[in-house]
């Protein structure tokens, strides 16, 4: 089959590679026909992880069933499928608490001690190869296979966020702690930032402000209703002041990643999550949500 392999720091390359096959009775193996692109997988491609050199990418992965092992009962072949990118087996204490990101059945500790947690085709999260190829061997495929509606086919391109762009923007709001009625500032309008940004409007923010200094993207974010702030044009906490009359905001979300960068292109993990100290509201109610997988990208913003 068809994959995306790794060769090497920024190169990757679409080759033949052995057939994904059903290996165990829980297995479900998938034809993919749609996967997005992660800022993660970025990073694996810049070298900045140990991603194994013949790896293969993609774990936000869609398609339909080719085959099922005997022991999978929910899951039938034709059904059409979204592919969340963490790998749980559903019966382990964590999975059992809802905690499958940090499931301890499929973790591979052979190369991180004390390990918790899988995916497809990342870095030190086990042997699984990723979805951006023709076929991909789901383990454990009877919980790890959203099954989708009858109008998957002609939806895809939509139903493919469910597998993590979107859970991640909405998981952001939910670690952040926004409650209807609230003002939520969001850090970076990259993919992650602009699913935060739309998840905190259906849980009924009050004012949502996303913070960014491409154009592109600050449009993007205005169109769905949002209140872009181009930190290009002045201080972002000050502009975030200012339209919260010196309050600032209730809750915030980091969405931008450890790429976050000044001006002048030096990157500096922490100064996101520094801006979004500055800004809180004065009550005791502000949260911050962090991600520092993939975010929105190198964005770069400043105070």
């Amino acid at each position: 089959m068809r994959a995306v392999v790794y060769n090497g720091p920024r190169d990757v390359a679409v080759q033949n590679v052995p057939d994904a096959q059903v290996e165990r009775p829980t297995d479900v193996l998938v034809r993919i026909t749609s996967t997005n692109i992660c800022g993660s997988d970025l990073h694996m491609y810049e070298g900045r992880t140990d991603f194994p050199r013949g790896g293969v990418f993609g774990h936000e992965n869609l398609g339909q069933v080719a085959e099922v092992g005997g022991a999978v009962d929910r899951v039938k072949v034709g059904d059409w499928v979204a592919i969340p990118f963490n790998i749980g087996c559903g019966f382990c204490k964590n999975c059992e608490r809802g905690l499958s990101a940090f499931c301890l059945t499929t973790a591979d500790r052979s190369v991180v001690p004390n390990m918790a947690g899988a995916a497809y085709g990342f870095a030190d999260m086990g042997p699984y190869r990723g979805g951006q190829a023709d076929l991909l061997r789901v383990p454990y495929g009877d919980y790890n296979c959203l099954k989708l509606p009858p109008d998957a086919e002609e939806r895809q391109n939509d139903y493919v966020m469910l597998a993590d762009i979107f859970p991640t923007g909405w998981h952001a709001t939910e670690l952040a702690g926004l409650r209807p009625g609230e003002s939520i500032v969001i850090y970076g309008a990259g993919p992650v930032g602009l699913m935060a940004a739309h998840a905190a409007m259906i849980k009924g923010a009050c004012m949502v402000m996303v913070v960014d200094r491409h154009p592109d993207r600050l449009r993007l974010a205005g169109s769905i209703g949002a209140l872009p702030i181009d930190d290009s044009k002045g201080s972002a906490v000050d502009q975030v002041l200012q339209l919260t009359n010196g309050i600032g905001a209730d809750r915030g979300c980091e969405c931008v990643g450890y790429q976050a960068h000044d001006p002048e292109g030096h990157e500096h993990p922490n100064m996101t999550m520094n801006y979004l100290v500055r800004c809180p509201s004065s009550d005791d109610l502000g949260h911050s949500a962090v991600f520092r997988s993939g975010g929105s990208g190198p964005s770069g913003v400043r105070g």
